[in-house]
């Protein structure tokens, strides 16, 4: 039984950075940002589901349509759901100037606020812009968490490692350009043991991301449907996992049933679940390409 209670609108894949660790592949020349219109679609399905308590708003960076934002908080907001803001802060160059960011959104009620304060995001800076923005939604009541992704590590012996295999640390999700720019150099577990999707709740997913051209992922690149062919209520009516060609064999025995059944013949071993997952897909792109959505995520462009 799907039950969506939860729905992020990837409202832009453009963004201030190219970061490493970002699995949807975003920058400053990335394609797709919602309309306002677009957005009140969607927002009206949401509505029409009857389940969704949350909305969020993410990217790529959101920040970078303030005054979408900002409407789009108010639509949300006026039809009953929470509302989140995820961001790198960019525009937090003082408390004072943040304050003029935020006041907007702390007007239409802003239920939380996630900056993300990282070394990808800032460098090696003790006051990061996300600290500042972090400090003015505070001042002004809006509550906030940060995100922090290190750089990958090998964790120390005996961190939660299965079968003795390696376990990296630093949270980053090896999916889009961090399995492309951040795997190299770290140890490999042997592919068949890479047998579960640890994320995600693939058979009864609760939450997902919708982005500009309308696919709606069940995990980055991976779509349950798309909201401008087929309404959400409908999509999450229909949907069953068993049926789906790649949400179908992830669930049952992760990316090493996805390799199985496709027979794709993958190397010896990968980092984790995600990175063997994403490169497993990437092979099923031309295949699939309903279910295997924007090529963008993936780093590569239509006609590639």
């Amino acid at each position: 039984m799907t039950t969506l209670t939860g729905i992020h609108f990837l409202l832009t894949y453009e963004c201030t950075s190219e970061c490493d660790h970002c699995f949807l592949y975003c920058g400053p020349h990335a394609e797709g940002t919602f309309t306002l219109d677009g957005i009140r679609r969607v927002l009206a399905q949401a509505a029409a589901l009857g389940t969704v308590a949350w909305i969020f708003y993410e990217g790529g960076e959101p920040f970078l349509y303030h005054p979408v934002v900002v409407a789009a908080t108010a639509l949300a907001r006026d039809l009953g759901f929470k509302v989140g803001v995820i961001t790198n802060c960019y525009w937090a160059t003082a408390e004072e100037d943040a304050a003029l960011w935020l006041a907007p959104l702390h007007d239409r009620d802003l239920t939380e606020l996630t900056v993300s304060d990282d070394e990808f995001h800032h460098g090696e800076e003790e006051e990061t812009p996300a600290k500042v923005a972090a400090r003015v939604a505070e001042k002004i009541g809006v509550p906030s968490s940060s995100i922090c992704i290190a750089k990958p590590t090998l964790a120390p012996p005996g961190a939660g490692q299965e079968k003795g295999a390696p376990v990296v640390g630093g949270g980053a999700m090896f999916r889009g350009r961090a399995a492309d720019k951040l795997t190299e150099g770290l140890p490999r577990r042997p592919w068949r043991d890479l047998a579960s999707c640890p994320h995600e709740d693939l058979a009864a997913p609760r939450r997902v991301h919708v982005d500009p051209f309308g696919y709606a992922h069940l995990c980055q690149g991976l779509v349950m449907g798309n909201v401008w062919e087929t309404p959400l209520a409908t999509m999450v009516r229909a949907y069953d996992v068993a049926r789906h060609p790649i949400a179908g064999p992830l669930a049952r025995g992760g990316p090493a049933e996805l390799a199985r059944v496709y027979d794709l013949s993958p190397d010896e071993g990968y980092v984790d679940e995600c990175h063997f997952c994403y490169e497993m897909r990437k092979r099923l792109l031309d295949r699939f390409p309903e279910w295997l959505a924007p090529r963008q995520v993936y780093g590569l462009s239509d006609d590639e």
